[in-house]
Protein backbone atom coordinates (compact mmCIF):
# COMPACT_ATOMS: atom_id res chain seq x y z
CA UNK A 1 0.00 0.00 0.00
CA UNK A 2 1.40 3.58 -0.80
CA UNK A 3 0.38 5.70 1.70
CA UNK A 4 1.06 9.31 1.04
CA UNK A 5 2.38 9.10 -2.63
CA UNK A 6 -0.26 11.91 -3.95
CA UNK A 7 1.31 14.30 -1.31
CA UNK A 8 5.04 13.34 -2.18
CA UNK A 9 4.10 13.49 -5.80
CA UNK A 10 2.50 17.14 -5.04
CA UNK A 11 5.37 18.05 -3.63
CA UNK A 12 8.18 17.02 -6.27
CA UNK A 13 5.79 19.03 -8.44
CA UNK A 14 5.32 21.82 -6.80
CA UNK A 15 8.84 22.73 -5.82
CA UNK A 16 10.39 21.26 -9.23
CA UNK A 17 12.31 18.82 -7.76
CA UNK A 18 14.22 16.11 -9.40
CA UNK A 19 14.27 12.11 -8.38
CA UNK A 20 17.37 10.88 -8.84
CA UNK A 21 16.20 6.95 -7.95
CA UNK A 22 16.81 4.92 -11.00
CA UNK A 23 13.82 2.49 -10.06
CA UNK A 24 16.81 -0.24 -8.24
CA UNK A 25 15.21 -1.51 -4.66
CA UNK A 26 17.55 0.23 -2.33
CA UNK A 27 16.29 -2.51 0.36
CA UNK A 28 17.55 -6.38 0.96
CA UNK A 29 14.20 -7.03 2.81
CA UNK A 30 12.03 -9.39 1.43
CA UNK A 31 8.47 -9.03 2.45
CA UNK A 32 6.40 -12.29 0.90
CA UNK A 33 3.99 -13.32 3.64
CA UNK A 34 5.31 -10.53 5.79
CA UNK A 35 3.03 -7.17 7.06
CA UNK A 36 4.89 -4.28 8.23
CA UNK A 37 5.62 -0.82 6.92
CA UNK A 38 8.17 0.04 4.56
CA UNK A 39 10.45 3.03 4.63
CA UNK A 40 11.42 4.07 1.52
CA UNK A 41 15.01 5.48 0.37
CA UNK A 42 13.94 8.59 -2.44
CA UNK A 43 16.40 10.61 -3.58
CA UNK A 44 15.37 14.76 -4.37
CA UNK A 45 17.38 17.28 -5.60
CA UNK A 46 16.75 20.94 -6.43
CA UNK A 47 19.50 20.50 -8.45
CA UNK A 48 20.04 18.00 -11.62
CA UNK A 49 21.06 15.34 -10.15
CA UNK A 50 23.99 13.94 -12.59
CA UNK A 51 24.98 10.73 -10.90
CA UNK A 52 22.93 8.06 -8.63
CA UNK A 53 24.12 4.98 -7.51
CA UNK A 54 23.82 1.59 -5.25
CA UNK A 55 27.72 1.84 -3.72
CA UNK A 56 27.62 -2.11 -1.99
CA UNK A 57 25.44 -4.73 -2.13
CA UNK A 58 26.84 -6.66 0.91
CA UNK A 59 24.86 -5.75 4.09
CA UNK A 60 27.83 -5.93 6.50
CA UNK A 61 26.50 -2.28 8.11
CA UNK A 62 23.37 -3.23 9.84
CA UNK A 63 20.94 -2.36 8.29
CA UNK A 64 18.25 -3.78 5.24
CA UNK A 65 18.61 -0.38 3.23
CA UNK A 66 21.58 -0.39 0.60
CA UNK A 67 23.95 2.80 0.60
CA UNK A 68 23.38 5.36 -1.98
CA UNK A 69 25.77 7.91 -3.65
CA UNK A 70 24.25 11.03 -5.97
CA UNK A 71 25.87 13.82 -6.97
CA UNK A 72 24.12 17.38 -7.68
CA UNK A 73 25.48 19.63 -10.67
CA UNK A 74 27.26 22.32 -8.97
CA UNK A 75 28.07 25.84 -11.08
CA UNK A 76 31.16 26.83 -9.12
CA UNK A 77 30.85 30.20 -10.38
CA UNK A 78 27.64 30.64 -8.79
CA UNK A 79 28.63 28.64 -5.75
CA UNK A 80 32.02 30.13 -4.27
CA UNK A 81 32.87 27.26 -1.68
CA UNK A 82 29.97 25.07 -2.27
CA UNK A 83 27.92 27.60 -0.29
CA UNK A 84 24.71 28.86 -1.57
CA UNK A 85 22.54 31.88 -0.20
CA UNK A 86 19.12 30.62 0.17
CA UNK A 87 17.75 33.84 2.12
CA UNK A 88 18.69 36.73 4.77
CA UNK A 89 18.60 36.74 8.90
CA UNK A 90 16.27 39.59 9.09
CA UNK A 91 15.71 38.89 12.51
CA UNK A 92 19.01 39.80 13.59
CA UNK A 93 18.53 43.08 12.01
CA UNK A 94 19.43 46.43 14.41
CA UNK A 95 17.20 49.14 14.20
CA UNK A 96 19.70 50.88 12.53
CA UNK A 97 20.11 48.12 9.67
CA UNK A 98 16.48 48.70 8.90
CA UNK A 99 17.03 52.09 8.44
CA UNK A 100 19.73 51.36 6.07
CA UNK A 101 17.51 49.16 4.44
CA UNK A 102 14.87 51.98 3.98
CA UNK A 103 17.00 54.74 2.56
CA UNK A 104 19.07 52.10 0.46
CA UNK A 105 15.11 51.43 -0.87
CA UNK A 106 14.09 55.27 -1.07
CA UNK A 107 17.31 56.03 -3.05
CA UNK A 108 17.28 53.50 -5.67
CA UNK A 109 12.93 53.89 -6.28
CA UNK A 110 13.16 57.40 -6.69
CA UNK A 111 14.43 57.23 -10.07
CA UNK A 112 11.80 54.55 -10.71
CA UNK A 113 8.47 55.31 -13.14
CA UNK A 114 5.16 54.60 -10.54
CA UNK A 115 3.03 52.08 -12.32
CA UNK A 116 -0.16 52.94 -13.26
CA UNK A 117 -4.00 51.15 -13.91
CA UNK A 118 -3.35 51.23 -16.98
CA UNK A 119 0.13 49.23 -16.99
CA UNK A 120 0.85 45.97 -19.11
CA UNK A 121 1.18 42.68 -17.79
CA UNK A 122 4.84 42.37 -18.94
CA UNK A 123 5.45 46.43 -16.88
CA UNK A 124 4.31 44.34 -13.84
CA UNK A 125 6.48 41.95 -14.70
CA UNK A 126 9.51 43.56 -15.10
CA UNK A 127 8.89 46.24 -11.81
CA UNK A 128 8.38 43.21 -9.95
CA UNK A 129 11.80 41.58 -11.26
CA UNK A 130 13.66 44.77 -10.53
CA UNK A 131 12.13 44.83 -7.19
CA UNK A 132 13.27 41.30 -6.56
CA UNK A 133 16.89 42.21 -7.65
CA UNK A 134 16.74 45.55 -6.34
CA UNK A 135 15.75 44.12 -2.63
CA UNK A 136 18.63 41.39 -2.83
CA UNK A 137 21.04 43.65 -3.67
CA UNK A 138 19.60 46.00 -0.37
CA UNK A 139 19.60 42.87 2.11
CA UNK A 140 23.29 41.79 0.65
CA UNK A 141 24.60 45.00 1.32
CA UNK A 142 22.57 45.24 5.13
CA UNK A 143 21.46 41.94 6.34
CA UNK A 144 23.46 38.50 7.46
CA UNK A 145 23.35 36.27 4.61
CA UNK A 146 21.73 32.48 5.43
CA UNK A 147 23.86 30.01 3.66
CA UNK A 148 23.47 26.09 2.93
CA UNK A 149 26.85 24.52 2.42
CA UNK A 150 26.50 21.24 -0.30
CA UNK A 151 28.01 18.33 2.47
CA UNK A 152 27.82 14.80 0.81
CA UNK A 153 28.04 12.10 3.35
CA UNK A 154 26.27 8.35 3.66
CA UNK A 155 23.52 8.25 6.60
CA UNK A 156 23.07 4.82 7.85
CA UNK A 157 19.47 4.35 8.82
CA UNK A 158 18.41 0.86 11.45
CA UNK A 159 15.15 -0.29 10.89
Amino acid sequence: MQRNSALWEDVIDENGLEIGNDGRPTDNWTRQDQEGESVIDLTLGNRPIVMWTILANDHGFGSDHEIIEWYVEVDMQEEPDHERVVGWNSAAMTEKDVDAVEMLWMELAKERAQLHAECTEDEVEQEAAWCQEAMRSILDATAKKIRMRQITEVVERRH
